[in-house]
């Protein structure tokens, strides 16, 4: 590993380079030689029946809210898109934030890095092959396909899409092999095959009770979806921009849908609604989202930390008095997280929950940034490298990068699709370190199938894009 001002500047290849095309859905995905996986759940979906607790925190209420019938074909939905994690369902709210992170980043750095074809008329991606478009922007595409499906299948943003029972939701493999790719026909036999239906009901299911904290996180996405993608895709750009307005017009018609289940029906909704108002304000300047963020900006102050870079990124656009309550907001963020680093050597927060703190660490070295760059008096930048070099492995329990593939010595045995094979997908960034209680630090290197510590998500791949390369960018000023 080189010890240079540079060291960092390449640290994030391997997350866009091979991970992100890895985690698509409904494509082929090849590399040189090898085939990670062929064109998967090309039988996307069925509506998930009512009142219905599912896996994976799904569930389905009274009602679908669609205009399907339980288990009937909803078409449309097999596009875009990126496995959550290690399991194949795709989470909207993962979506979306991969999108906005991805976004984040090209409009800060604008990384042209291009070592990824993807055809989307032939549905297949070649890792390490240019195709002349930069990857980020290509990645953004392929989430805001799948954000634009589900609006244009059923009218608004669902839960996701999941396997239909905990046999099909544990396989391990190629993905293209889950699922015979043929739309269930309940009318064939469980094994005939007939104009491209079958009687197999392995089609994955959609889950469609209606959240509003939902609607708006989508919109978020596409309104910063259109600003990445204006020039490179106007059609797709314009058909996101134009979604994401009807859909923020549409919920402030009505009282807000609260179902809520696990943590696949969205944020908060404080925080999702303010951050669709800050996203479609840098999207169009119109004064109608300026008032809404100024109305709705203190039933999202708790959750600062997970607005804070948005909501600072539209302060040219705000007046003073937003100015005042947002340094104020991030004068406490920044006296918290003193508090919440003081038990540990490491410079960060380490979490105590069940699912370790690789995201939380991210999540504040790219606040702290985001402030040290508004007010450099609040927060030096060495909190923000310190962030990133504890993933970077400066941390209790061993001293592997948790980032596969990145480092001297990194995460070879990792929770991501491949685990059965006790390896790992270069640049799939793990949960990390967990401290089993009182205060045990561990993180298994030789055993991948704790998810808690070993599981990559698709959020936390696409935010380290965006850290790395304001690590570098920090690195390299005097």
């Amino acid at each position: 590993f080189p010890i240079s001002e540079t060291a960092y500047d390449e640290a994030w290849h391997p997350t866009l380079d091979v991970f992100l095309p890895v985690q698509m859905d409904h494509m082929m995905v090849n590399e040189a030689y090898r085939v990670w996986h062929g064109r998967a759940h090309m039988d996307d979906a069925l509506q998930a029946p009512v009142n219905h607790e599912h896996h994976d925190l799904y569930a389905q209420g009274p009602t679908t809210d669609t205009a399907f019938a339980p288990l009937q074909h909803i078409p449309g939905l097999n596009v875009g898109g990126w496995f959550d994690a290690g399991d194949f369902d795709i989470r909207t709210q993962s979506q979306y934030q991969t999108v906005r992170s991805l976004v984040s980043t090209w409009e800060r750095f604008a990384p042209a890095r291009d070592e990824t074809k993807i055809d989307w008329a032939t549905r297949r991606a070649d890792i390490h092959v240019p195709d002349g478009a930069p990857d980020v922007l290509e990645q953004v595409k392929q989430g805001t396909l799948q954000l634009l499906a589900q609006f244009d299948a059923v009218g608004f943003a669902i839960h996701g899409i999941i396997a239909p029972d905990l046999d099909q939701y544990t396989f391990l493999g190629d993905a293209h092999s889950k699922t015979d790719g043929l739309v269930y026909d309940a009318s064939l036999g469980p094994d005939e095959e007939k104009d491209g239906r079958s009687g197999r009901p392995d089609d994955r299911w959609a889950f469609t009770s209606r959240s509003s904290a939902l609607q708006y996180g989508s919109a978020a996405g596409l309104a910063a979806a259109a600003r990445a993608l204006k020039g490179y895709d106007d059609a797709l750009a314009g058909k996101a921009l134009a979604q994401a307005k009807a859909t923020f017009a549409d919920e402030t018609g009505h009282e807000p849908d609260l179902y809520r289940h696990g943590n696949t029906t969205g944020g908060p909704l404080e925080m999702e609604r303010f951050l669709a108002a800050a996203e479609l304000l840098k999207a169009t300047g119109e004064p109608q989202y300026a008032d809404a963020v100024r109305d709705w900006y203190d039933g999202a102050e708790p959750f600062f930390g997970f607005i804070a870079s948005t909501a600072i990124s539209i302060r040219p656009l705000m007046d003073e008095a937003y100015d005042a309550r947002l340094r104020a907001s991030a004068e406490k963020w920044v006296a918290a997280q003193k508090e919440a680093r003081a038990d540990n050597p490491f410079g960060v927060q380490i979490t105590r929950g069940g699912w370790a703190g690789s995201g939380s660490v991210v999540g504040s070295a790219i606040t702290a940034d985001t402030i040290h760059r508004a007010w450099p008096d609040l927060v030096p930048k060495q909190e923000v490298l310190d962030g990133f070099d504890y993933i970077l492995g400066r941390h209790p329990a061993h001293n592997l990068s948790l980032v596969s593939a990145v480092g001297a010595q990194s995460k070879k045995v990792a929770y991501g699709n491949n685990r059965a094979d006790f390896t790992f997908i270069a640049g799939g960034v793990v949960p990390g370190i967990l401290i089993l209680k009182p205060d045990y630090p561990e993180n298994r290197e030789d055993y991948p199938f704790f998810w808690g510590e070993n599981e990559y998500v698709i959020p936390l791949g696409a935010s380290y894009i965006y850290l790395a390369n304001a690590a570098a960018e920090l690195a390299k000023e005097e």
